[in-house]
Order: structure tokens, then sequence, then C-alpha cells
């Protein structure tokens, strides 16, 4: 190739046009640095050029590509973020990693006791190698766990607490050991562990502290990475020499994975083991059918010829692992085996699939596919192409079905009979139930030849499955505390067998055999007792739990239009409706009307506070969550406001509307002009209420409210007249009453476009009526997000608004969207319209399920209103309510609800009267005076239905007989006797009595009185044990249903102690009849002279009712505040408190109490209140003896409070109940 002439002379003209400047500025004598500066500015112009040129390249990049460079640098960003950043419903806790790292030495301290004092002398016991072990040193180091991301499942059960923890530990650990014997010395220094956690709170009991045990386990194996020192010394040691550092690892990793479980019982009494090991969600049957296109990975004369594969397939579900056979030669085998695999948990286990190729040395990998088995548990039945990833070619067949766990035989025929239609090529048939034994614990084994305590251990058999069970070390009575799972083919033909055997495996220390048909005659198909042992000792017993439970497929829920979805691999079956939470469309409107206020506290002082001027009042009110600000009205105390403000409330109870008013400044803090309180409970009850309601906190002040709880209707027959009522009434905040409620239920979506890139899209909904618009959650990557989440709107009129659905990928680019006009509903059955919407401006295919509910409101009539829609206003005065509805107000049990006016008539407001400062406070005087008496107070109490109902269980402790003798002498050679005593428990009340020395035939004689309320379940439990300076040795137990206390009225009587050789124990039981009649009162006391027991105690004569309901006209306190006032009742020994009402000079309380009175004659009731337990304010002394003078023994009426004001008084019941015993005699003891 030649060189170009043009070329060469455009080179030569740009070197002379860059010299000729030079050339020019020396010819005319030009300064230098005239020159420099001119290349200067050159040079920092073409620089800015260069810069300019690059953003704008940059810019036109963007533009083109905005999406994915986008998504480039946030998955350069994400990929080391902990799991809260990456998905929006796992949370941060750095308050956790907090206290973690604060506790974290405290931990090291209890792990070195574990591993020092537990962990290393059952390593010791284990084998006769490590004999000589012992820990040198446990250092936890100073870097604590954390936890990265932590999420909370709300769709659980309700009687568990279910969270996933993500947790990340890099620790500096430090711990050796050393075995003397072998001079070998080892230790771990350093341990990474990642993975999530799952931690269930369960059982949640009503008592501190409220959860029952802590469970704790890795549903997937975590990663697990231990830095060993001096391993290959520590697996030179015989026993271990067979062992690796891989295989170490698994067994460490394998241990916090399911269904393995770390269980921390926090109260005692707990079964551990139905807690270790619960009863399964499901058991997942997998049909392994055939596969297509799989990657050919055998070659011929080193590969110059092509062959097949001979695959077979790995299936796993966590720990459980299943290997098909292998087919030769083939690119799409044809498997057709059955596999079944138990389910602990979903959502959350995964089915793991690999398929390899089968080779003389290293198996090839031909891909792998995963499943979450939550989605067969949705759909109950999956049957699809799932194709393989990580492989270019190759995809899977399988059938998944979910079998629920029945707890009756009522299906097992049917279940056995679809069975054996069941063909598969592996030999194991299918299976028709599962069956857990929980092995708890046995009792009074042999010994061992020599006369050596045993190492037993069990083993479980079941068909041709054998299960081991842990070894409990030199024991007659071990505890083994584990659970064991069974696939049972037929119930009616197999059995239970299980063998105590020693450690060694040669001598059996029992034996027993359970037929399966024996379970199937129980209720809940269960076994929970103990057992004799056979070709054992006389005395040998173990304790099982067996549980059976029925395999079903509910054929009947699964759908016949089943939509696949090839790319994903992923079956679906799309629901025609959708299925909300029972709690969905369970809200209601609450309708607030603010009329006006009258006599409220002047705050705008003038001429330096010597003249009260007034105030320029506000009103804020908040309720569930929204609060509402009325408009400010300049320079009045008695306000006229007449606005409205709607609500959209659920019906849980503890919800307050909350009313405050202030005073507006202009350049300070607003001055606060009162409060009031209102339960949402007394107002649903109540439906509609127009009423005064005065201010607390302050001299004087009151509000005219209209609280509206509207009512719902699924009929659209009254829409034109609710909408013409409404059309009439107008507001000062011109706001607009609602006609309906519109509830929407979003569940999903299905074949929804990919992007422009062929990534899923991440779709999230956006939801709008009118102008208020709602958003749900973003999915994850797919083209079938699903969200469940439900929304409210309120309707001003249904015939015109209009309901839009837009989904789009991450709010930014749109997918599709959907209208529907809310007129649409009306003419729906019940307003509901629930149904697959195909979407506009998506695929033909893509379709949104929700669901759209309609209630119409349907107004109030106001009372004492002449026309049908006329709204009351400030100015008209507030008619008398009817006698039910008053009463209904003036029943309230809600403590903070205040006071309501019941006035018939209202002050006249006219802001252009001036009042003189003297003429208004008289007024403002007189009106709270008025307010105050105007609220009538009851004659007498209105207690619940459940007062006074309780009784007294009276139980007298005689004496017992051919107790068994625990105390040994001289080694066990010479039985001895028991030092016996007796825990006799109710429910939370325990008795003991106390302990006889050296006998086997006790004489206790003692006394025990418990009050309590009759309920089905209850009973009386007495245990007997022997005392001792170490553990009490058990005696024996036996039960008493108080429903058979309470039916015999009275019994005396011999019990037979039960889980002991021999025993009886003489109780006498009284359910003590309780009478209103004073003429037995001497009767009972001249009894109650006579009798003596041991303990001390002396019968009750009587029970003492005592209702605290109320008081009025209470002292402020010195502060000038109004109290908080409570009540404590004092009776002899015995004390109870009310609870502290909030600010009032009227507090209700509606509390009772009960006491046991000795001699009625003599004692008395005390009753203090006080401010918050700290500023008296009032006593009353009642004796017992002014009740037993009054008729039918009842004392209900108003009271006079000592150191009070004159007016002070408390409304009380005092009722008592003379305890008419049976026992005509004095029990003796039969010796």
């Amino acid at each position: 190739r030649g060189i170009s002439a043009v070329a060469v002379l455009w080179t030569f003209g740009k070197c002379l046009g860059a010299l000729l400047p030079v050339y020019l500025a020396g010819y005319y004598r030009v300064s230098t640095s005239l020159l420099v500066c001119g290349m200067m500015v050159y040079t920092g112009w073409k620089h800015a050029r260069e810069a300019k040129e690059e953003r704008l390249r940059s810019a036109m990049q963007l533009l083109d590509n905005e999406e994915e460079c986008a998504y480039t640098n946030v998955s350069k960003i994400k990929r080391d973020l902990p799991a809260w950043v990456n998905f929006p419903d796992v949370e941060k806790v750095e308050w956790l990693n907090k206290v973690l790292q604060q506790v974290w030495p405290f931990v090291g301290q209890y792990m070195e006791r574990l591993l020092v004092e537990t962990i290393a002398p059952s390593l010791r016991a284990s084998s006769s190698h490590l004999q000589t072990l012992s820990f040198t040193k446990v250092d936890m180091g100073d870097k604590a766990m954390k936890v990265v991301g932590i999420k909370a499942h709300t769709e659980n059960d309700k009687g568990q607490v279910l969270l996933d923890l993500y947790i990340s530990y890099v620790g500096n650990v430090e711990i050796n050991v050393e075995v003397k014997r072998y001079f070998c010395k080892a230790g771990v220094k350093g341990i990474q562990l990642h993975g999530m956690m799952r931690v269930i709170l369960e059982p949640l009991i009503g008592d501190v502290p409220i959860v029952g045990a802590v469970t704790m386990f890795f549903i997937r194996r975590p990663k697990l990475d231990i830095n060993w020192t001096g391993l290959t010394n520590l697996l030179d040691i015989p026993g271990l020499n067979v062992m690796s550092d891989s295989m170490i690892m698994d067994a460490i990793a394998s241990f916090l994975v399911l269904p393995n479980r770390l269980v921390v019982p926090l109260v005692p009494g707990l079964r551990v083991a139905h807690l270790r090991c619960p009863l399964p969600r499901g058991v997942v049957r997998i049909h392994l059918l055939e596969a297509q296109g799989l990657a050919a990975k055998d070659n011929y004369v080193k590969g110059v010829m092509a062959g097949l594969s001979d695959p077979y397939a790995i299936l796993r579900v966590g720990p459980q692992t299943f290997t098909s056979k292998h087919i030769d030669n083939t690119d799409a085998p044809k498997w057709e085996e059955v596999y079944e695999v138990i389910v602990h948990e979903v959502p959350g286990q995964e089915l793991e699939v690999e398929v390899y190729d089968k080779d003389t040395d290293k198996d090839d990998f031909l891909g792998r596919t995963k499943l979450d088995l939550g989605i067969v548990k949705k759909s109950i039945v999956v049957d699809e192409w799932f194709t393989l990833k990580d492989t270019p070619t190759g995809r899977v067949h399988f059938k998944l079905e979910w079998l629920a766990l029945l707890p009756n035989t009522e299906r097992l025929e049917q279940v056995l009979k679809r069975n054996e239609g069941i063909t598969s090529k592996a030999s194991t048939p299918p299976s028709s139930a599962i069956l857990v034994v929980y092995l708890d614990k046995a009792e009074a084994l042999p010994m061992k030849k020599g006369n050596k305590e045993p190492n037993p251990l069990v083993q479980i058999s079941v068909h041709d499955i054998t299960r081991d069970s842990k070894t409990c070390y030199t024991t007659v009575n071990p505890e083994w505390e584990e659970a064991f799972t069974f696939f049972v083919q037929d119930p009616h033909k197999q059995d239970i067998k299980i063998q105590v055997k020693d450690a060694d495996r040669v001598q059996t220390l029992g034996t027993l055999t359970i037929p399966l048909s024996r379970m199937l005659g129980n209720a809940n198909l269960s076994l929970d007792q103990w057992f004799q042992l056979e070709n054992s000792g006389s005395a040998s017993r173990i304790y099982v739990n067996t549980v059976l439970r029925v395999l079903w497929l509910d054929e009947d829920r699964v759908q016949s239009d089943v939509s696949s979805n090839l790319a994903a691999g992923l079956s679906k079956q799309l629901v025609h409706q959708t299925s909300p939470h029972s709690s969905f469309a369970t809200e209601g409107l609450l309708r607030i009307h603010l009329l006006a206020g009258q006599n409220l506290v002047p705050k705008d002082n003038m001429m330096g506070g010597m003249v009260k001027g007034k105030s320029d009042p506000y009103v804020k009110i908040n309720i569930g969550g929204e609060t509402f600000t009325s408009q400010v009205i300049k320079g009045n105390l008695n306000p006229t406001w007449n606005e409205m403000y709607e609500v959209v409330l659920t019906q849980l109870p503890g919800q307050d509307l909350h009313l405050e008013v202030f005073d507006k400044d202009m350049d300070m803090k607003d001055d606060f002009m009162g409060r009031l309180k209102i339960s949402l409970k007394d107002i649903i009850t109540s439906q509609y209420i127009d009423q005064w309601y005065n201010l607390s906190d302050v001299k004087s002040g009151r509000v005219h409210l209209v609280l509206d709880w509207v009512p719902t209707s699924s009929e659209s027959d009254g829409l034109d007249q609710v909408l013409q009522f409404y059309s009439r009434q107008s507001y000062q905040n011109k706001a607009v009453s609602s006609a309906a409620l519109l509830f929407v239920y979003v569940e999903q979506a299905d074949g929804l476009p990919v992007k422009k890139s062929g990534k899923d899209p991440k779709v999230g909904a956006e939801i709008k009526l009118g102008d208020v618009s709602r958003k749900t959650t973003v999915c994850d990557r797919t083209t079938s997000p699903s969200w469940n989440e439900a929304f409210c709107f309120r309707v001003r009129d249904p015939r015109k608004e209009i309901l839009s659905v837009k989904l789009s990928h991450s709010w930014t680019l749109p997918i599709g969207s959907l209208m529907v006009p809310i007129r649409e509903l009306l003419s729906e059955p019940e307003l509901v319209l629930d149904q697959w919407f195909h979407l506009d401006g998506a695929s033909p295919e893509s379709q949104i399920l929700l669901r759209a509910e309609l209630k119409m409101l349907i107004p109030t009539k106001c009372p004492g209103s002449t026309e049908k829609t006329k709204v009351p206003t400030a100015s008209d005065p507030v008619p008398a309510r009817p006698k039910q509805e008053k009463d209904t107000v003036l029943r309230s049990s809600s403590v903070d609800t205040p006071p309501v006016e019941t006035i018939t008539s209202s002050v006249t407001v006219d802001e252009e009267v001036n009042v003189k400062e003297t003429a208004a406070d008289v007024d403002e005087e007189k009106v709270e005076e008025s307010l105050s008496s105007a609220l009538p107070q009851p004659p007498h109490t209105s207690p619940d239905i459940t007062f006074a109902s309780e009784g007294l269980l009276r139980m007298v402790l005689l004496e017992a007989q051919s107790l068994v003798a625990k105390d040994n002498i001289m080694g066990g050679l010479k039985k001895g006797k028991s030092d016996p005593y007796a825990k006799i428990s109710m429910g939370e009340v325990v008795f003991k009595s106390a302990v006889v020395q050296e006998n086997l035939n006790p004489v206790w004689n003692e006394l025990y009185e418990v009050v309590l309320r009759p309920q089905a379940g209850q009973e009386v439990q007495v245990e007997l044990f022997d005392k001792d300076m170490d553990k009490d040795d058990f005696l024996g137990r036996f039960k008493i249903s108080v429903s058979d206390i309470i039916r015999s009225q009275f019994t005396d009587q011999w019990y037979s102690l039960n889980d002991v050789k021999s025993g009886r124990v003489r109780l006498i039981l009284e359910w003590v009849p309780a009478v209103s009649r004073s003429d037995r009162l001497n009767q009972v006391m001249h009894l109650q002279a006579l009798q003596s027991y041991q303990n001390k105690a002396v019968p009750s004569a009587a029970l003492l009712f005592v209702y605290v309901d109320r008081a009025h006209s209470l002292p402020l306190k010195k502060s000038g505040k109004e109290p908080k006032a409570g009540a404590e009742l004092v009776f002899g020994n015995k004390t109870y408190k009310t609870k502290v009402c909030d600010r009032s000079r009227s507090p209700q309380w509606s509390e009772g109490f009960h006491f046991l009175v000795r001699n009625p004659k003599e004692e008395m009731l005390i009753l203090k209140l006080s401010s918050a337990w700290d500023q008296p304010m009032g006593s009353l002394v009642l004796p017992v003896r002014e009740v037993v003078s009054e008729p039918q023994l009842v004392l209900d009426q108003w009271m006079h409070l000592d150191g009070a004001l004159p007016e002070s008084q408390i409304l009380l019941r005092a009722e008592l109940k003379i305890l008419d015993t049976r026992m005509t005699e004095v029990p003796q003891p039969s010796g």
C-alpha cells in the first residue's frame, strides 16, 4: 500500500500552521509572556471542551440504556450488603447487636462452664480412649455474633412467634483441648458462621415469661468454617482416626439443620421432646418421572465420537437424601420412582435436585433445580417440567403431592386402596400414614451382671426400619426425651418393637411390642402412657407417647386449569377467586361532627394580666393514628366550629378518641385548654352519641360532639336517598360525607411481560381512587407476583368514581393497568366483584386477581331533629335524650370515658356580647357546678353476674399408710423408712405439709382452704415425697376432679397412690356450702372452736365479698390538679389494691375482691383512698358485724369518707356468706 501524497501535504500544513504563530511572534518582537498567556488560555479551553464532550457521551449512553446501567450499578452495591437491604420485609436490628456485644463476655463465661463441667465429662465417659481429655483454654473472644437482619412471619400459628434471623459470626474464638494419654494437643482458633436461623417462641402462655420455650434451628445448611489447630494430632487418636476434617465439619453443620432443633425451655413442666420434634407440617410424595435433553458427557475415541450420558438424580430435602438408579446411555431417562419426604417447616424448606452422569471415576454434573415446598402445600399437586440450571440444556419432569396429616381413620381405607394403584420401580411401597414415637423415660430397669448399673439405650423398629436412641450412662431410671418418625404402609398389619439394651448391645434390659392397630381405636390416634417391659424386672416400665397420622391427598382442592411457566420451571394452578384473611372488610367508619365549645378557659390576658381576655380556640382530634385539626375561632370562649371528620377504623379493643383544645398564639407555644378521652368500644356500642363532654385538667369548659359509628349495608337500594341526605349537609371545613366504603384485596397477577433486557420485572401495584393512592410492596423478580394485601377507600359517589390499578416495574417502567368503575359493583350480588381481570397495555395473557367489595354507609337519624335530613348546629338546643339511650351511656364501663353531659338545654352562643370579667367568672363557676350536679349517681352498685360466685374448698390431710421406704441403711443392704411430706396443688395454689420423720404411716392432721370459682377441668393433685438432704424421693401421687368434689359436697376416704408399689392417703374434701343466713353463724363458730390442727390453721366462718364501684367529689391534690385515685382494701393481714384511674374527682373502678373471715364479730374492713398511692384522700372503716345485721347479709350504698371533703363518698357493696360446714364432728386419725 503506497503513501498518500495528500496525507503528506496535510501533515506538513499542520506543522507549518503550528510554527507560524511562533515565527510571527519573533518577527514582530512580541513579548514572550503574552505568548505563554495565550497558550494557557487555549489549553484551558481545550480541556473544558473535552470534559464537556465526555459528559455528553456518558449522558447519551445512560439515556440509551438507562435501566441496564442502573441495575448494574445497584447490583454491584447490593452484592455484599446484608439481607435487610435486599428484602423489604427484613428489618435491621442494630439495637440487638449492641445488646449482644454487651453480653458477649458473659456468653463466654457460660460456654467455658458448659465445656468444662458438662461436655468434657460426657466425652470422657463416651470412650476409654478419651478418659484423659480436658479443655485447657476456652476463650470466646471479643467479637460478638451479629444479626444483620430479622424477618417476622405473621402468617403462622397464633400460638407462636416465628422469626428468621440472618446471622453472621466471624469470631476470634480460641479453644484448646488436650488428651494427656496420647500426648495430643489440638484446638480451634477462629470460627465463621453465616446463614439464616429460624427462631420459634412457643408455646405462648398467659403468665410471665409469656414464652414457654425458645426453639432454634437452620432450615438450610449454613456456611461453616472452622480454623483447626493440631487437627492432625487429634485424628491420630484411636476411635477418631477414621474421621477427616470435612466429616467433622459436616457433622457439626448437620447438627444445626432440620430436623435437629435446639430447644431452651423457659418454664418447668414442658414436654421438651414435643418441642424438639413436633409433628411435621406434612409429607410430600415426589414422583421422579423422567428427564429430557440432558447434556452428553460420555465421549469415545478420545472425544472424536460424541456419546450420551448415564444419568441419575440426587434429591435432597434438608438431611433427607435420595438417589435414583442410573439409566445407561440416554439423554432422556425414565426413572418412574417415588419418594416420600417429611416437611417440618413451610415456607423455608426446599427440594434440591441434582442430576449427574454415572462414571467409573468422577461423576459429571448435568444440572440442578430447586423448588420451595411451600408452593406444593398451596397447590396440593404440582405436575410440571423443571428446567435445569447451571447447564446449557436439560429439564426434569416431577409430580409432587402434598399429603396432609389426618388425626382420624375416616379416610384410611380410601388411602390404602388408592396406594394400591401407585406403581414405582423402587422397592418401597407408598405409605398410608406416619408414626411419631416420643421416647420419654424408663424406670426400675434391671442391673447388669455384677450388680452394675447399665448404660441403657433404646432400639425402636417399625417394619424393617430401626432407630437408636442416645445412651444414658450408669442409671436404671434413664430419661431420653427423644422422638423418632417412621413411614407406615399399613397400620393394620405393622407393630412397634421396642428393645431396651445396654450400650454394649449384648444384654437386653427389656422388650415391648405395640400393635399399631391398637392406636386405631384411640381418640386422636395416640397412646400416651406407661408400658410394662417384658423380659425385664417386675417393676421395669417405659413411658412412650405414640402418635399416628393418616396421609391424605386432598384432590378436591386441586384446581383443573393448570397454567405452566416453562421458563421458570414452575407449575401454578390459578385459583378462581381470592382468599383474603377473615379480617378483610371488617373495618367501619367513625364520623366525628365537632359542633361547638362552651365556657372555655380564657388564656389571652390584657394589660399585663390585670384584665382577663378571651382565647383563640382550636381542637385537635386523634384516633387510629390520624389527627384532625379544626380551624381557629378568634377571641371566643364559646366557639362554633361545625366541622366533620371521617376515619376508617378496625374494631380492635383498646382504641380511644383523644380530643385536646388549645389557644392559638402567634409568638409562643399554644396554651392548653383541656382534653377528653372516649373509648371507641363505647362509641360502637352506642352507635350514635350526641352529647356535651366536660374537658378535664382545666377549671371549666365543655365540647359538643356528635359521634356516629355508621352502619353498613351490602345492598344498594337506598343509594339515592343516602346521596340526597348527604347533599343537604354543609360543614365549615367543606367536608363531604362518604356514601360507601370500598375494600380492595390485591392477591396476585399472572403472565406479565418480561423487561426489554429479558429479565423478569420487580412488580408493584398502585391502587388509586379519586385523589387517594395506595401502593403494594414490590415483589422479587417474577412474571407472576403475589401480594395478598388489602386496602380501604372512602367513596363519595359510587355512580361516578373509578378505581384504577397500575402495575409497574419498581414504580418506573409501566407494565399494565386496569380501570374498574364503581358503578359496576352496584349491579353485583352483595356488591362484590371477585375475579381475574385482563390488564390493558400488557401481554394478551396478562391478568390480575383482585376482590372489590362495596359497603354502603347508612346515615343514622339524628335524635331530636324535626326533619330527617337536618344537620345539628351549635346553636340548636340539645334535646333530652331518650331514657334508654341515657342509661346506656351511664352504664359504660370504660374508666377513661369522661362524664357525659345530660343537661336538656344549652347556653346560647352570642359572640358579639361583651361580658365583664367578674360576670364571666361567676357564670363559668355556675355552669361548672350545674354540670357536675346534673350528672345523676346510681343509688346502688351493679356488679358483674360472676361477682360473689366463688366458693370455698376445704381440705384436711389426715394420714397415710404403707408408704414406700426410700431411706436405705448400710449401703442398701437394709431397708429403712422414709421422711414423708405432702404437696397439694390446685391450679397456682400450692400447700406443703410438715415432714414426719422416719415413718411409713405418718399422721399430719393439717387443714388447707382455697377460694375458687368452679371451672371445667380443675383438679386437686396430691404428691408425696421423702425428704432428703439432696433430692427428695418420689412416693406417689393421685388426682381428684373438683367437679366430683362439688357433686359429692363432702368426702372422707382413702386414696391409693399411683406410680408406686404401695401407699394410700386419707383426705377429707368439702365444698363448703355458703348461705346468707346469720342464724347459722353461732353454730359455725362453736364447731370452729372445737377443731384443732397441727398446722395451727383456723377454719373460716364466712366469705366476705367486696365490690368497689366508684367515688365522687374527691378533694383536689395540693397542686390543684385532679387526683389519680386508687383504693387499697385491708382485711386482717390480707391486702388488695384496685387499679389507678386517670385524673378525675369521680373515679370508677368496678372491681371485686374476696376475703376469708375467721370471726365476723371482731374483724373489720379498712378501705384507703390515695392519689397514685402517695397522697391520702380519705378512708373508710367497715366492721363486719354491721354486715351481719343487714338483711341477706348485704350492705350496698354510698358511704362517707373520713379525712376527705364533707361531700366525698364511695359506692361499694359488702356481701357476707356464712360457710355452713357439714363436718359435724372433729376428724380423728384411724390409728
